[in-house]
């Protein structure tokens, strides 16, 4: 029964990395086996490293995020998703250019915004006794096979259609974010009414 727990809770943490890596796809600027694995490899590492963290610190991490990673996740993913928006349909603008969501900031801002809650994951992990060592590597394990999958499809998309798929891989991140902002607003809202209530 724990092994089946993990699966489920690995499969459902990847799907973010799915997504984001179906859109980096889409864009068309992580076409060599260099990139992608090191596409794969961070964001991989991120979610098994950061349910790791949530498990060792416990409640201790989530705590003191827990104000305002989903403000961190929203703003990461509108503003990669936004920017391969722009240069999609920008008619002057190369594929190939020189903003790599690979390499630097972005790859880092893009591991740290699908990872956040698997810190929240580690520490439900520590509350129902679940092994770490193993939980931690089938997240891993999970992260790697749909990340390359999202990779793999959205490469052959982008080949297939084009630059209108780096739109659609910035609305694929933007879409990851949607929920979250209208979580946020609605928080928002019930917290003014109480307010006035109150």
């Amino acid at each position: 029964m724990d092994i089946l727990t993990i699966i489920l809770i690995a499969i459902g943490l990847s799907m973010d990395s799915f997504a984001v890596s179906l859109g980096i796809g889409t864009s068309q600027r992580c076409n060599s086996l260099r990139s992608s694995l090191r596409l794969i490899w961070h964001l991989s590492l991120f979610q098994g490293g950061l349910t790791f963290i949530g498990w060792a610190a416990g409640s201790t991490v989530q705590r003191y995020i827990a104000n305002f990673d989903h403000w961190i996740i929203l703003g990461l993913l509108l503003f990669v998703g936004g920017r391969m928006i722009r240069e999609g349909l920008d008619p002057n603008h190369e594929s190939h250019n020189d903003t790599d969501p690979t390499k630097g900031a972005t790859l880092i801002l893009l591991s740290v915004a699908t990872s956040l809650d698997a810190t929240a994951v580690g520490l439900s992990m520590a509350m129902m006794n679940l092994n770490i060592l193993l939980s931690v590597f089938v997240i891993w394990l999970m992260t790697v096979v749909f990340s390359s999958t999202g990779l793999f499809a959205g490469n052959s998309l982008g080949k297939r259609f084009g630059k209108r798929m780096e739109v659609l891989g910035g609305l694929i991140l933007i879409g990851i974010g949607a929920p979250l902002a209208l979580r946020i607003v609605f928080a928002l809202l019930v917290t003014q009414l109480l307010q006035i209530v109150g």
